[in-house]
């Protein structure tokens, strides 16, 4: 883990990937959308601008597919966008229909709770399923879905538990970053394939857990949560609190967009990729090009080696551009 407080210095801008790019893929908060969950016009344009060049945007958040509706309008062929940190892929142009499952098995995610919560007490959990998002008495009262299930983790992992049907919620994140409880007609990978509204009580697969501390400092209570179960499931943060997202084993952005690239013949080098927080590092990584905002994380920063203006400032678009420009 890097020092917080060591940004790197901001490198030169190499320039843009020789190869033709095929695919972009950008994270939402933080990222492509701006501090007050808008997508700017000079965005929008320059995303339609991408698609008619024949380059294909994938949208890979932390969101649950019920939070897509602020891009569900800038998702054109395809209409695929990569959800819950990869354990969903979502169809927007089918009323966000969920067509591939990556979850984290039930009582791995009781393991996973107990040890975190053995390791870092005090700790709070929710269950975010395909049909929304279930927390125990303790966990802080975000924007939380009209239907959850307010339990002790246990019961909410217990084998047969089945949890209220998700009625519509409103739009929105909770805790401003990307998707803190953050959830092709064609399977792209493995886990069952089916429509989030046809899920009923426990038939609903568990997508990922959140562990949610009220004092620890955010990337002291990931480190911690690795040491103590990271054998078992993968760790992530996107939120400026202590809120860690938990995944099946190997589930990652990276992972999910290699498949949806590998279907359509499209290789790292040919992807541009954008992101902002620890989450988004592995993609980063895999991506044969990508760019850190400049609002990023420091982890974000020093894994990668090109910068772009922040989110405010339509970093992302600026890419686009420029990609577009150079042809």
């Amino acid at each position: 883990m890097t020092d917080p407080s060591a940004t790197p210095p901001r490198a030169p801008e190499p320039a843009v990937t020789p190869r033709p790019t095929r695919l972009i893929a950008t994270d939402l908060d933080g990222t492509l959308l701006r501090d007050d969950k808008t997508v700017s016009d000079r965005t929008i344009a320059a995303l339609a601008a991408a698609e008619e060049a024949g380059i294909e945007v994938f949208f890979v958040t932390g969101r649950p597919a019920r939070w897509m509706d602020v891009v569900s309008d800038h998702v054109h062929g395809h209409g695929l966008a990569i959800c819950a940190n990869g354990a969903a892929v979502v169809d927007l142009h089918r009323g966000y229909r969920i067509v591939e499952v990556s979850p984290l098995d039930r009582a791995v995610a009781l393991d996973v709770v107990h040890a975190v919560r053995a390791a870092a007490p005090g700790t709070s959990f929710a269950v975010e399923r395909t049909g929304g998002i279930h927390y125990e008495p303790q966990y802080p009262p975000f924007l939380l879905d009209p239907a959850a299930a307010i339990a002790p983790a246990e019961k909410l992992l217990a084998e047969g538990f089945a949890p209220p049907l998700a009625v519509e919620p409103e739009a929105g994140d909770g805790a401003g970053t990307d998707g803190p409880y953050s959830s092709d007609a064609d399977p792209v990978g493995p886990g069952p394939v089916g429509a989030a509204d046809s899920d009923t009580g426990a038939d609903q697969p568990v997508l990922k857990l959140l562990a949610h501390h009220p004092e620890m400092d955010p990337d002291a209570f990931l480190a911690l949560a690795r040491t103590a179960a990271g054998h078992l499931a993968s760790f992530t943060r996107s939120s400026p609190t202590a809120l860690l997202e938990i995944s099946g084993l190997g589930v990652s952005k990276a992972g999910t967009l290699a498949r949806c690239c590998a279907v359509r013949g499209i290789s790292p080098d040919e992807v541009v990729a954008f992101g902002d927080m620890p989450n988004d590092i592995e993609m980063l990584t895999w991506a044969g090009t990508s760019y850190a905002m400049a609002n990023a994380h420091p982890d974000v920063l020093a894994a990668t080696t090109r910068r772009t203006d922040s989110n405010n400032d339509d970093g992302v678009a600026a890419v686009i551009e420029r990609i577009l420009r150079q042809g």
